[in-house]
């Protein structure tokens, strides 16, 4: 690695969805910006750049010494390819100093096409572990930005123990699943997370029910279940620039500029305050202006401990505001309401009544008077007020602060005005003299300099020579640049006159070359680096081999006694039962007995502190070898190669969406993949023809639409925030129902993750027989959510549906129908995804 510039102790990065958002997030002390291009980003409904408004962006920042990111953080079509490829050279033209992607097939892509371009692997990559960060250091990424569930403790491992720049988020909004794990809104609405598209569905109501469909939990919790509170780290900067961390991270590109600029500039302050050796003290106005900004109230998520219950917002989704008094009284004539304050409130703010029956009552104040009926424009904390309201209130509901209208005007300033608001400061050294043209010469604090001359040339003044005070009126105006002027020598020989024109035109000149000289450093580069390369083999049609994913030997007889082909045993745990070397050694002699094949399975989310476990059952298997081990992530990958020499087969967590991800698969040594669920038929055939590597289809089962180190039972049921989880998910199954009555089964593994099923089952049966045509290798039940019973008749139906035709009869397809059940979905083989 070569000419990266040297960040500070910590950089601040913060979003930007829009130009205004960039330049509040400038203007504030933002180090770093993250953005979009009108593609190809994760936020595919902010506002992002277009060609023009990304380089003036790139201009723009730079020229302040900020750095810009930009997110290429999808999955990407094969169709969409060559616009990738296009977009990808013009962002290395355009000065872009860094890529955010999450597909592996697009930093393929990028390896080939700009080898140049620092790689930063997104969150969306689900990399958790010293494992997943080694192996991306190792592929060339010059930063990885760390999965959100993990703790200081682990967090600090991971920085102390690698050489890549570790970023990690430290403002905004949380998923409650891991990131790049989410199937929920691909599968119930179509709109996909990893498309940058996510609908939010943790952001709606649900109930808990037990295997009844009775809601247990009432009223000892909201609604939104799967709902969290935004993550505040502003008590814990210390700790994160104490672990290493390289990057700080806001979320929010989806915010107004406001929220950009407040949250910017309040943790700006706290970053300086502990970078220059003060006692790090946060006062409770910062606390108040985050708070204000948009809050769902707040926490440090899993950073400091396991908060449970404590993390989520599941009263209410959205915007809190800040809690400013309670209703003492309400005139149902007049309908004035009498508020006692906990805060400031003023004319143009807007406020929320909590009520006890009906929701929510919203008000803009327009009109405020005291008690005795005095106006008033502002109010502080211990005033009681008067101002109306459209419906009415009760005694004691509380009223939150939801629109702060000065601190929205204080915002509006770092972006409004037009004008500069950080400036950077300069010297200027200005020369004059008879016969000699007049130079101006500036300097930054960096060592950058510019030089403008006059084309005139000095002559003796018949009535007014220059003076120093005359020189500085021209060069100080500087409104319009981004620099000011803070010292000014001049060297005057004579009584010389020079036009105000000429002197004014020599510092544009000076202006201009400085800009370019700040410009000269960027963008950031790497070097040296090897793209990735492999060459397509086009597979041959064969009959498919049909493969059950279990989690227990009961289950893998079960899929066996169906007529399986072979069996995907391990990973998670649906039975909350560690799968330890004498499960998987009895695995594999049932396997060499039934004579079939057997693969061994990891589970999706495996951190540092589980990794020692399967590394035990990886080199014990040697013995007993798999005939491939699935991998779920890139951390997994690297560890079964750096272990073994087991096949390395690249499940459908690892996201194969395109021909340049199975290409990347192949490069990195893995020997097969099971395709993206979010796949429709049209484009699984067309990866299948011309893969570099056998693949999988999941067929059935009931598919994960999240993985979250979140559980609900254990938080609400369990109480896992008091310290020691009392594991109800082992006495009974539960699960989250939608308002649409919409049921969702929970699975609790053995690591204590919460696994959120499809409230249908993925079935292909009626289509079974044409995947052989399609060029798909092995069909994949997910079977872990089955009964034996369950798995014994679906995986029956399968080997006997792969042997009919391709057409089939209406009683063979009626017969198919029946079996299948009606409860079922096709996923997205026949609807694709946005």
């Amino acid at each position: 690695m070569s000419n990266l510039e040297e960040i500070d102790l910590v950089e601040l990065l913060a979003p930007a969805g829009s130009r205004e958002a960039l330049i509040a997030a400038v203007e504030s002390g933002a180090n770093a910006v993250y953005l979009a291009g009108s593609q190809f980003g994760a936020r595919a409904y902010a506002n992002n750049f277009d060609e023009d408004g990304l380089r003036e962006a790139i201009h723009f920042a730079h020229l302040r010494d900020v750095l810009i990111n930009v997110t290429v953080n999808t999955i990407v079509d094969d169709t969409e390819i060559p616009a990738l490829k296009e977009y990808l050279r013009f962002l290395r033209d355009a000065g872009a100093d860094a890529l955010l992607v999450q597909d592996l097939g697009v930093a393929r892509i990028a390896r080939e096409i700009i080898p140049d371009m620092p790689l930063h692997a997104s969150t969306q990559m689900t990399v958790h572990s010293l494992e997943g960060v080694l192996a991306l250091q190792e592929m060339g990424f010059t930063r990885v930005v760390l999965s959100r569930e993990l703790s200081l403790k682990e967090i600090k491992y991971i920085c102390a123990n690698s050489d890549v720049e570790i970023e990690v988020f430290m403002h905004g909004a949380l998923c409650v699943c891991y990131s790049g794990q989410c199937l929920m809104s691909s599968m119930i609405g179509g709109r996909s997370g990893n498309r940058g598209r996510c609908a939010q569905p943790c952001r709606l109501p649900y109930t808990l029910v037990d295997e009844q469909g009775q809601d247990v939990l009432g009223d000892k919790a909201g609604s939104y279940l799967l709902s969290p509170r935004d993550i505040n780290t502003i008590d814990v900067i210390p700790d994160l620039i104490g672990a290493g961390v390289a990057s700080l991270k806001i979320e929010g590109r989806m915010k107004r500029p406001e929220y950009v600029a407040t949250v910017v500039s309040t943790y700006r302050a706290a970053i300086d305050m502990y970078l220059s050796g003060q006692d790090y003290r946060v006062d409770q106005s910062a606390r108040d202006n985050l708070a204000q900004i948009f809050n769902r109230d707040f926490t440090t998520a899993y950073l400091v401990n396991r908060p449970g219950k404590n993390m989520m917002s599941d009263r209410r989704p959205n915007n809190r505001g800040l809690l400013i008094g309670r209703v003492t009284a309400y005139d149902w004539d007049k309908r004035l309401v009498t508020v006692k304050l906990s805060g400031r409130l003023a004319l143009g703010d807007q406020v929320d009544f909590w009520v006890k029956v009906g929701g929510r009552v919203t008000a803009t104040l327009s009109d405020m008077s005291n008690v005795k009926g005095q106006k008033l424009n502002v109010a502080e904390a211990g005033d009681t007020v008067r101002f109306a309201i459209p419906s009415a209130v009760r005694d004691h509901d509380r009223v939150f602060k939801v629109y702060d209208a000065r601190l929205m005007e204080q915002a509006k300033e770092k972006y409004s005005s037009g004008a500069p608001v950080r400036r950077i400061p300069i010297t200027a050294e200005v020369k004059a003299a008879i016969g000699e043209p007049l130079t101006v010469v500036l300097h930054d604090q960096h060592g950058h300099c510019g030089t403008g001359r006059t084309a005139f040339i000095g002559e003796t003044a018949q009535k007014r020579p220059l003076s120093e005070e005359v020189i500085r009126k021209q060069v100080d105006r500087l409104g319009t640049s981004v620099y000011e002027l803070q010292e000014l020598t001049t060297d005057i020989q004579g009584a010389v006159m020079v036009p105000m024109s000429e002197i004014n035109e020599a510092r544009r000149q000076a202006v201009e070359e400085l800009d370019n000289q700040r410009l000269a450093h960027y963008p950031l580069r790497v070097q040296g680096l090897k793209p990735f390369k492999s060459e397509p083999c086009p597979q041959t049609a064969t009959m498919p081999k049909l493969f059950v994913a279990v989690d227990t030997l009961a289950k893998m007889q079960a899929a066996i006694a169906g007529g399986a082909d072979g069996i995907i045993f391990g990973g998670e745990s649906y039975e909350h039962e560690a799968i330890t070397v004498m499960d998987y050694e009895k695995a594999w002699h049932l396997a060499q007995k039934a004579n079939v094949r057997l693969d061994f399975n990891l589970p999706r989310i495996m951190k540092d502190d589980a990794q020692p476990f399967f590394e035990k059952i990886l080199t014990a298997a040697k013995k007993f070898p798999p005939a491939a081990v699935h991998v779920h992530n890139i951390a997994q990958a690297a560890l079964v190669k750096r272990l073994t020499d087991f096949a390395v087969h690249a499940d459908y967590s690892l996201i194969a969406y395109n021909k340049s991800t199975l290409s990347f698969f192949k490069d990195y040594g893995m020997a097969s993949a099971t395709l993206s669920p979010e796949l429709k038929w049209q484009q699984m055939e067309g990866l299948a023809k011309h893969s570099p590597l056998p693949l999988s289809a999941i067929v059935h089962g009931r598919l994960e639409l999240m993985v979250s180190e979140y559980c609900v039972t254990g938080s609400f049921l369990g109480n896992v925030d008091k310290g020691a989880c009392s594991h109800p998910c082992t006495q009974g199954r539960y699960a989250l129902k939608d308002r649409k009555e919409a049921v969702f089964p929970l699975r609790m593994d053995q690591f204590c993750h919460m696994h959120v099923l499809n409230s249908k089952t993925l079935s292909m049966l009626p289509h079974a027989m044409k995947f052989k045509a399609a060029g798909v290798d092995t069909l994949q039940i997910e079977a872990k959510a089955m009964t034996e019973k369950e798995i014994t008749a679906i995986v029956r139906a399968y080997v006997q549906a792969m042997k009919l035709p391709a057409d089939l009869d209406e009683v063979q397809e009626a017969a198919l129908k029946t079996q299948e059940g009606s409860d079922i979905t096709r996923g997205h083989y026949f609807r694709g995804v946005l």
